[in-house]
């Protein structure tokens, strides 16, 4: 569900995209899950528009995006960032990864000592979605979202999957960063992914500030889920 990387995009003074579209300033939002379940048909309508790759791919695939944001607004510590300008342009959503280790079930291999620590910390962030609407694509929005998502979260590794066959996908996270620790597999589809992990001890120690847009995240409203 990850969005996939386009290529490379203007970027700031200070080596990061602008946080705007062409013409609009962003609002970011923090939801709960009973706000994201609020937004639900809109978040699959931008999903399915923003994805669709071939005819009769967009009802079924919103049907799937349904069911999958569902079952993830049920983790614990669900949290999604939206974006809008001032309608709804992106989104990243995702859950800390259990201490116990049960989300890496599955692992190809022996997982690397530092993210089994980090693990069993809970300093481990698993970004679940990311979604951009197509016009914003190029504007490095997907990888601001997951940045902030990941910092508010006070994450030290942020982890996603990707379709392994998803080739651009994977060597785009790659050149901001991510890397390539292995596979996994999930069960009862046949799909293997590609675990991609990203270190943040660097930037958290250096203070969340370093990742601030020029707007303020508003909080959720009320202190549900």
């Amino acid at each position: 569900m990850t969005a996939l990387p386009g290529p490379s995009r203007p970027r700031t003074s200070a080596g990061r995209p602008p946080l705007a579209t062409p013409t609009t300033a962003l609002s970011l939002r923090r939801l709960n899950r009973w706000q994201t379940e609020g937004l639900r048909e809109e978040l699959a309508d931008l999903y399915a528009k923003s994805c669709a790759t071939e005819p009769g791919w967009e009802d079924r695939g919103r049907r799937d995006f349904l069911r999958r944001l569902t079952h993830d607004t049920w983790r614990p510590g669900f949290t999604m960032l939206t974006a809008q300008a001032p309608r709804l342009v992106g989104y990243a959503f995702g859950f800390p990864v259990a201490r116990d280790g049960s989300w890496w079930s599955g692992f190809r291999g022996t997982l690397p000592q530092h993210v089994a620590q980090l693990t069993t910390s809970g300093r481990v962030f698993a970004i679940s979605g990311t979604v951009v609407r197509p016009s914003e694509r190029y504007h490095g929005l997907a990888e601001r979202l997951q940045e902030h998502l990941l910092a508010d979260r006070r994450a030290l590794l942020g982890v996603t999957l990707v379709d392994r066959t998803h080739r651009a996908a994977c060597a785009g996270f790659r050149s901001r960063g991510w890397r390539d620790i292995g596979l996994l597999y999930r069960p009862p589809g046949p799909t293997v992914l590609r675990a991609l992990v990203l270190p943040l001890a660097e930037r958290t120690a250096a203070g969340p500030d370093d990742l601030a847009y020029p707007a303020r995240i508003r909080e959720p409203q009320d202190d549900q889920g």
